[in-house]
Parts: structure tokens; C-alpha cells; sequence
């Protein structure tokens, strides 16, 4: 048996130990009767979703809405789908509404961010729990699990999400292969920068959930950035204390491959850069580049002697301002 000569830190161990919770703790049944005159909104971002979109809101609505009132809204956020997104998530019951319109009036952004700073604008819930579009097999206890500790403890803030997330394969199925970003890029600059979050189990989960009068006051980067800033932001505002994490179970959804990783790896450490400079840990705002240069084998524009394209990416990282503070009337 391997064994580290390292322990983690006293106050990690103790959070992660007092803050973490299972899914399976809290029934729709519990939480209604928790809630009071909380109100409830589940958001969706979702970009050509038409797939898995409709499963997941009935879902949602069927077990959450209908059977036991514990939503009140759910919310689906179009971001520029080609497809029928929209047209599906707004049969299953969901209200739709558009990235661009919300956002109207103010610069354009790009990527997931922008659409969960949208829907936290167009959504009206006292708590807001956001869920990626892209899953598959959905249960209800996904949002169940995210609400449990911000209905029931009125210490807690913000909570994250965990789970198993298999990596399919051609021949077999790694059963926590998906999370490769976390591991290779996230994961050690959180630990190497931002101890303090090193207890989260999945930094970059897509469902989480929090207050609004929290999630108001923090920006929302643009592009894939938006989880680990949302993080380290919160922990600075509210206190590792006021953040909790749930084991939501299995995740199923698609996987990107690894040259998107990259891209996506290198937009989370200009995320992180940005806060390490807030926090004294870094001399310059920006990183010394925006530019990520890839390789692609072979291909009709293959350089000489390289048998290589070239691949050049602008990773800027944009951010939309706290919802605090700003007037959106105009924008609604």
C-alpha cells in the first residue's frame, strides 16, 4: 500500500469532513418542507442540446414540479443552438429564453459562462441551481442534492457537485477516466495556489447551486474558466466555510478531445492567473500571452519537414460583472 508522508491541511480536512454530503440525504418530501418561502430556480445553459434537452427538463418537472412542488422555475438559456433546442426544452415544460437578448446592449461573449450570467439575470429564484444540458440518463436528484444543504443549513452559500464520470473508450469504459482536466490542470493549481479549495472533489462540475444574493455579487468569466473562477472568487467572499460539496453519484455526457482540453486548460489558468494576481501572487494582471499554439498531424496546409499544422487559438478570458452591479432594466 502507497502511503503519502504529506497529510492535508488540518482546516481541509475538517471541511471536507463537515461540508461534504450525498445526494441521498435529503428527499423532495424533506426539502419542501425546509424550503418555506424560498424560491427555487433550476437553470440549464444549453448549445444544440436538442438530444438530451427535453429529458432532462421533464424530468425535472415531472418529479420536482408535479409531484412534489420544490421548483418553481426552470429555466433553459439558448446559446446560440442551430438546432431545436429551444423548441424541445420549451415543449418539455422549461421557460427558454436567449443568451443574446439578455445580454443585449452589452459587449458579446462568448462560451458557457456568458449563458450562466444570463440565466442567473433572467431567473427569479432565491436559490438558483445550475445543470450542464449534455447529460445523459438525468435523475432529479441531482438537483435535489444541490439544494439540500442551502435549504436545510443557512450557513451554506454555494454547494458543488461530485460524481463518478466514466470515460467511454473504443474497447472499454474507464470508470473515472472523464476528469482529465480536473486532474492534469485544475486540481494541481488549486492545491499549489489556493490550498484552501484543495478538498473539492470535482472543481470544475457543471451543477452547482447557490444563493442568489451571493451569486449577484461575483463575476462570471465567459469561457471555460467560469467554474474555477466562481470558486476561488467565492472562497475570498464568503469563506471555505460557507461552501459545501455533494456526491451527486454517476455523470454521463459527451467528451471532448484532447486538443479541446488543452484549450480548455489553458483558459482555466488564465482564470487562475487573474486571482493569483488579486492575491498578491502574481506581478502582472494578464498572463505574458493569450495566444495557445497546437499541432494537428498531417493535413493539406502541413508545414515542410513538420508533417504539421499549425494551430493557433486566442484564449482571452472576458468576464461579465457582478449582477449587483449593474442596472440590467435595459437589457430585460
Amino acid at each position: 500500500m502507497w502511503h503519502s508522508h504529506s497529510t492535508v491541511s488540518p482546516v481541509v480536512e475538517a471541511w471536507t469532513t463537515y461540508r461534504t454530503g450525498n445526494a441521498g440525504q435529503w428527499t423532495p418530501r424533506d426539502l419542501l418542507a425546509a424550503k418555506g418561502t424560498t424560491k427555487v430556480s433550476v437553470v440549464i445553459p444549453a448549445r444544440d442540446e436538442q438530444a438530451t434537452i427535453g429529458a432532462i427538463v421533464a424530468t425535472i418537472r415531472r418529479d420536482l414540479v408535479e409531484q412534489v412542488p420544490l421548483v418553481d422555475e426552470i429555466l433553459v438559456v439558448d446559446s446560440r443552438s442551430t438546432d431545436a433546442t429551444a423548441a424541445v426544452a420549451r415543449r418539455a415544460g422549461a421557460r427558454v429564453v436567449s443568451q443574446d437578448r439578455m445580454t443585449s446592449g452589452l459587449p458579446r461573449m462568448e462560451g458557457k459562462g456568458d449563458a450562466l450570467w444570463a440565466g442567473l439575470a433572467a431567473s427569479s429564484g432565491d436559490v438558483v441551481a445550475f445543470v450542464d444540458g449534455d447529460l445523459h440518463e438525468f435523475s432529479s436528484h441531482f438537483v435535489t442534492g444541490l439544494l439540500g444543504p442551502l435549504l436545510t443549513d443557512p450557513g451554506v452559500e454555494f454547494v458543488k457537485g461530485f460524481y463518478h464520470r466514466p470515460l467511454n473508450g473504443p474497447v472499454s469504459v474507464e470508470t473515472d477516466g472523464g476528469g482529465r482536466v480536473t486532474e492534469l490542470c485544475a486540481r494541481p493549481l488549486l492545491n499549489l495556489f489556493f490550498p484552501e479549495l484543495s478538498g473539492f472533489v470535482q472543481p470544475l462540475a457543471g451543477e452547482y447551486a447557490g444563493r442568489r444574493s451571493t451569486l449577484e455579487r461575483i463575476p462570471f468569466v465567459s469561457g471555460y474558466g467560469v467554474e474555477i473562477g466562481m470558486l476561488i472568487d467565492l472562497v475570498d467572499l464568503v469563506g471555505l466555510d460557507a461552501l459545501a460539496q455533494v456526491d451527486l453519484g454517476e455523470r454521463k455526457h459527451r467528451h471532448q478531445g484532447t486538443e479541446a482540453l488543452g484549450r480548455m486548460s489553458a483558459q482555466i489558468m488564465t482564470t487562475a492567473w487573474s486571482r493569483m494576481h488579486r492575491r498578491g501572487l502574481a506581478t502582472e494582471a494578464l498572463p505574458p500571452s493569450s495566444l495557445l499554439t497546437q499541432f494537428r498531424r498531417g493535413g493539406q496546409d502541413a508545414l515542410p519537414n513538420l508533417d504539421r499544422q499549425i494551430a493557433v487559438t486566442d484564449i482571452v478570458v472576458t468576464e461579465r460583472p457582478p449582477l449587483a452591479s449593474l442596472d440590467l432594466s435595459v437589457a430585460a
